[in-house]
C-alpha cells in the first residue's frame, strides 16, 4: 500500500539548516566518520574470521562501498536535504521503505556510536593506567565514558561550524598516527618474507565473505556527507567530489594498514589490534602515538555519528515519524539541538549493553539493509538526475543484500524482527494521524 504522510497544518513550519560546509570540510567529515572503529577495531574482528585474507576482504568491502557511495552521491546531489536515505526512500520509493531506512540508520549507527564511545573509553583508561598509575580504579571508566558523551554532545549541540573545526583537528591527529604506524611497520613487514600470509585463506570463501560484511561497516562513513546534505555548499558539486575523495583515501589507508599488520611476524596472520602490533615492532614512541591516534579516531567517529544521527532524527521529526519536537532548529546556532540531545540519550542506552563485538555485528546487518534501500532509490531516479550507470546501483544492491546474511544467524534474525517492529509502529502512528486530521487514504 502506498500512502502520503499527513501533517497537521496548524503546526509551525520548521526552519532549514544553513549551508556552511565546503568540499574539504565535507571530506574531513567523511574521513572522521570512516577512519576510526574500522581501522582500529573492525579489521581486528575481520582478521579473527578470515586470517590473512582480511586484506582481500578489505578490498572487496571497498568495492561494495564504492558502489553504494556513488549511489549516495547521485541521490544527494539531486536531493540535498538532511536525512540521507530516509528522505530518498520517501521521495523515490515508498513511505514504508523510507521509514525503514531511517529506523535502520538510527539503530545501526547508534550501536556504532556506542561502540566508538566504549572503545574510546577503553583506550583512554589503558593510556592513563600506563602513564599515570596501574592502580587507577575501575570506576574511572564510567567517568571517562560520561565525559566523552557530554563533550561530543556539546560540540554538536553548538552547531556545524564548531563540529567541523573540532573534526578537522581530531582527524589530523588520527591520520598522523596511522601514517606513523604504517611507516613504522614496513621494515619488519618486508623482512618477514611473507610467512605470516600462509595459509592465506583461514576459513575459505565463507570466512572472506563474513569478514567483508564486517569490513563494509568500516567504510560507510561516507554516508555522513549525504546525511548532512542540507548543510553542504553547492551540494551538486561538493557531495560527489567529497564522497569519491573520501572513499579513495580511506580504501588505500585500510588496505595498507591490513597488509602491514598481517605481515608482522609472530602474529600467525591474525593480528590483535594496532597497539599490540606496534609493540611487536618495538619502535620508540610508536605505541603511545598509535594509542593517541586510536583515541582521536574513536572520538572522530562518535562526533560524526552524533552529527549524522541527529540530522536523520531531525528529518524524521519533520515527517512526524518521530516526535515533532525533534524537528526544532535553534535559530542562533542553526543546530537541531533537541535531536542532538535525543541521540545522546539513545547512544548512552546502547553503551549500557557493553558488548562491542555484538554491537558491531548487529550494525553490519542493519547498515547493509540501509544501503540496499539507498541503491534501490538510486535505481528509481529519472534520467535527468542520473550521474552513474545503473550497473553500479545493481552491484551495490545485490552485494548489500547478499552480505547482510553473511553475519551470524542470531544477528540478522534480531535485525529482521526490529524492522518488522518498526514498520508496525509506523503503520499504527500513520493511522492515528489520519484519525486526528479526519482524512483518509
Amino acid at each position: 500500500m502506498r500512502y502520503t504522510l499527513v501533517v497537521n497544518d496548524r503546526k509551525p513550519k520548521h526552519t532549514q539548516l544553513q549551508r556552511q560546509v565546503g568540499v574539504w570540510g565535507a571530506v574531513f567529515m567523511g574521513l572522521g566518520a570512516m577512519v576510526g572503529t574500522g581501522v582500529f577495531f573492525s579489521i581486528f574482528l575481520a582478521a579473527q574470521v578470515a586470517g590473512p585474507s582480511v586484506i582481500l576482504a578489505t578490498f572487496l568491502a571497498a568495492i561494495v562501498a564504492a558502489c553504494n557511495g556513488l549511489s549516495s552521491a547521485q541521490l544527494a546531489a539531486a536531493h540535498p536535504v538532511s536525512g540521507g536515505t530516509y528522505e530518498y526512500g520517501y521521495k523515490y520509493l515508498t513511505p514504508q521503505l523510507g521509514f525503514t531506512a531511517g529506523w535502520m540508520f538510527l539503530i545501526a549507527k547508534s550501536a556504532s556510536a556506542a561502540t566508538a564511545a566504549l572503545a574510546a573509553t577503553a583506550y583512554i583508561v589503558v593510556f592513563l593506567r600506563d602513564w599515570l598509575s596501574p592502580t587507577l580504579p575501575d570506576a574511572l571508566g564510567v567517568g571517562v565514558l560520561l565525559a566523552i558523551l557530554i563533550g561530543i554532545t556539546l560540540i554538536v549541540y553548538l552547531g556545524i561550524q564548531r563540529s567541523n573545526t573540532a573534526n578537522i583537528m581530531i582527524v589530523s591527529v588520527t591520520l598522523f598516527a596511522l601514517s606513523a604506524y604504517i611507516l613504522g611497520c614496513l621494515p619488519m613487514a618486508f623482512d618477514s618474507g611473507g610467512e605470516a600470509f600462509k595459509p592465506f585463506f583461514k576459513d575459505g570463501a565463507s570466512g572472506v565473505l563474513h569478514a567483508t560484511a564486517l569490513m563494509f561497516v568500516a567504510y560507510t562513513g561516507y554516508g555522513r556527507i549525504a546525511t548532512l546534505g542540507e548543510e553542504v555548499k553547492e551540494p551538486a558539486r561538493t557531495i560527489p567530489m567529497a564522497i569519491v575523495t573520501t572513499m579513495t583515501a580511506t580504501s588505500l589507508l585500510y588496505v595498507a594498514v591490513a597488509a602491514v599488520s598481517v605481515a608482522i611476524p609472530g602474529t600467525s596472520g591474525q593480528f590483535t589490534g594496532l597497539q599490540r602490533q606496534a609493540a611487536i615492532v618495538d619502535l620508540p614512541g610508536l605505541v603511545p602515538i598509535v594509542t593517541i591516534g586510536a583515541i582521536t579516531a574513536m572520538l572522530g567517529v562518535l562526533l560524526n555519528l552524533v552529527l549524522g544521527l541527529s540530522r536523520v532524527l531531525l528529518a524524521m521529526g519533520r515527517r512526524e515519524d518521530a516526535p515533532s519536537t525533534f524537528a526544532h532548529i535553534d535559530p542562533k546556532h542553526h543546530s537541531p539541538q533537541h535531536s542532538v540531545i535525543g541521540v545522546a540519550v539513545i547512544v548512552l542506552i546502547f553503551t549500557l549493553l557493553g558488548d562491542i563485538k555484538l554491537a558491531w555485528s548487529f550494525s553490519a546487518f542493519t547498515v547493509l539493509i540501509y544501503y540496499s534501500i539507498t541503491n534501490l532509490a538510486a535505481l528509481k531516479q529519472p534520467g535527468e538526475e542520473r550521474r552513474y550507470p545503473r550497473i553500479i546501483q545493481y552491484v551495490g544492491l545485490f552485494s548489500c543484500l547478499f552480505l547482510a546474511f553473511q553475519v551470524d544467524v542470531r544477528t540478522w534474525q534480531i535485525g529482521i524482527g526490529l524492522i518488522l517492529t518498526g514498520l508496525a509502529w509506523h503503520t499504527v502512528a500513520h493511522r492515528r494521524r489520519l484519525a486526528e486530521t479526519g482524512k483518509a487514504d
